[in-house]
């Protein structure tokens, strides 16, 4: 499997990801959307962004694990962010940045009203490209 992550010279080099990731692989991983919430379904840190944010990119982690891929494998991220303004990024670049440190996805932000539920305050899914069977 290969990601190439590049930025042509025509666009913005961004920081906190890849403008075009361009991927090849035998398998496709689609991950849910995943939320705060621990293994019991009770929501993790409610009202607390930064620690529903752990929780949420600690589950994507597992999911992507549990399908036999890994965050390097992530070639798109789409992030839902409740009542969102930019003051919140570096809260959500922190998490993401402790699973998915330079490998940076190709992602889209989203500043929503609501999710599923009143107390979840972030949600991420994603696509993973690889070459395990």
């Amino acid at each position: 499997m290969a990601l190439q992550r590049l930025t042509p010279d025509a666009l913005f080099k961004p920081t906190a990801y890849t403008q075009v990731v361009v991927a090849s692989g035998r398998r496709m991983v689609f991950v849910s959307g995943q939320v705060s919430m621990d293994a019991g379904g009770r929501l993790v840190a409610p009202g607390d962004l930064a620690g529903q944010a752990r929780q949420v990119y600690a589950n994507l982690r597992a999911a992507l694990e549990g399908a036999g891929t890994s965050p390097a494998d992530v070639a798109k991220l789409t992030t839902y962010v409740v009542g969102y303004k930019p003051e919140l990024r570096p809260s959500l670049a922190e998490a993401r940045a402790a699973v998915f440190g330079a490998d940076l996805p190709a992602s889209t932000l989203v500043g929503v009203q609501a999710l599923a539920e009143p107390g979840y305050l972030l949600e991420v899914e994603a696509i993973a490209v690889s070459d395990n069977a």
